[in-house]
């Protein structure tokens, strides 16, 4: 079996506006899907980034791939690592941590491997999972992944999920998530607001569901001593803190000195950061992402050394579509470190997807794992059509959530730390 032919669409879809500690999110989102097409007939899918550079490195590698056995992963790792070259891709909005060759490399990869596991699944009649170990759950939790956010875009009607700029509309968003989807746990992304508001909310948060496990992520918008203040203040609340100050020397600054876990998908974002914040105590949690960790075979390596050295799992999420939480679904779901729920963007796409409905569902705040073979999702290629329609039209072509944020309140600045 070889690969025939390589597609790379990128697509755009509507997206809230998200506060966070870079900006907020703009009106359109972008994604790139991948297709990766062998000489037997079958066809593995793929998802990852949209932003131009990185699809630029995309498009590249997928001419290398052409004539390449999909089981050879190895092959397929060589050629985009010599398509990629000595070239560093970093993103605009500065929440995924440093950019580094090797994670280039593995963010361009990502997509094609999950492809290529895809394709092997259906070789074999088998789910995807069953290709990293089998299951060791049939079901995969997720998180309430809460916002604060404006009504609408400026110039553009309220949208479906209406304002949360206070705690009050914090609690009543969780509401919304919890009762539509029956999440069990809840985050908070953060660093959008003084300390003193988003302590509030997250206590309001806890008064209003006392079972939930909470997390609260200002994406290292705090200097040391903040985050100490805030997780004192909040000992007992959170389940664990998320990226309270930048790097892992910060990090280490902060973990001895705070009740609760630390946890990142900020300054440990590739292999060769994981000895320095182990030797530091920098982090108790490890939130995987197969998209710049190099695919789910190598997410899985990983996980197994974080266990070694009694780091905890959960999983990082950016928006994304059906075919990126398919992948993450069946590797959480063949990895039994991954003990806490998952983080995702998905219920914020209020229903839009490149995927064919009926398959990736929510089920009291979890997706039981697709259990047909490969990552058991196919394109539908109506919304595929819409979405890339929109790419052409929308007019975005990197995301960059301090610019808009600036192209509506100019004297906004990203630095870290803001307190």
């Amino acid at each position: 079996m070889l690969i025939r032919d390589v597609v790379v669409t990128p697509v755009a879809f509507r997206d809230p506006p998200l506060l966070n500690a870079a900006g907020v999110h703009e009106p359109w989102a972008l994604r790139t899907i991948v297709e990766v097409v062998t000489d037997e007939g079958l066809t593995g899918l793929g998802e990852t980034y949209g932003d131009l550079g990185h699809l630029a490195k995309m498009r590249t590698a997928a001419r290398s791939l052409i004539g390449l056995d999909p089981f050879h992963r190895n092959a397929v790792y060589t050629a985009v690592a010599a398509s990629v070259g000595a070239d560093v891709v970093t993103d605009a909005h500065g929440l995924t941590g440093a950019s580094t060759r090797e994670k280039t490399v593995d963010r361009v990869f990502s997509p094609f491997e999950v492809a290529c596991l895809d394709i092997l699944g259906k070789a074999a009649g088998r789910p995807v999972a069953d290709l990293l170990g089998g299951k060791v759950r049939d079901a995969v939790p997720y998180s309430a992944y809460l916002f604060y956010k404006w009504a609408g875009h400026p110039g553009a009607p309220d949208d479906a999920f209406g304002a949360a700029l206070d705690p009050a509309g914090i609690v009543e968003q969780a509401r919304l998530f919890t009762g539509r989807y029956g999440f069990r746990s809840i985050k908070l992304k953060g660093g959008v607001f003084p300390p003193a508001q988003e302590i509030e909310a997250v206590q309001a948060l806890r008064e209003a569901f006392p079972e939930h496990p909470l997390r609260l992520d200002p994406n290292a918008a705090w200097s040391v001593e903040t985050s100490i203040e805030v997780g004192r203040a909040l000992d007992g609340v959170l389940e664990y803190l998320e990226d309270p100050a930048e790097g892992i020397d910060g990090m280490a600054a902060v973990a001895p000195r705070v009740p609760m876990p630390l946890a990142t998908n900020m300054c440990v974002v590739t292999p060769e950061h994981i000895p320095p914040a182990i030797r530091q105590g920098a982090v108790g949690v490890l939130l995987l992402d197969h998209h710049y960790w190099g695919g789910l075979v190598k997410s899985s390596h990983i996980t197994t050394l974080c266990s070694t050295f009694g780091i905890e799992l959960s999983m990082h999420s950016n928006s994304h579509l059906g075919i990126s939480l398919a992948a993450m679904t069946h590797l959480a779901a063949a990895t039994p470190a991954v003990t806490h729920a998952c983080d995702t963007h998905l219920p914020w796409q209020d229903g839009q997807d490149v995927v064919a409905p009926g398959v990736l569902r929510f089920v009291d705040g979890a997706v039981p794992v697709p259990d047909g073979p490969g990552l058991g999702v196919e394109l539908d290629r109506d919304a595929l059509a819409v979405m890339s329609e929109q790419y052409e039209k929308c007019g975005v072509r990197s995301r960059d959530d301090t610019s808009y944020m600036k192209s509506i309140d100019p004297s906004f600045s990203p630095r870290r730390p803001r307190w």
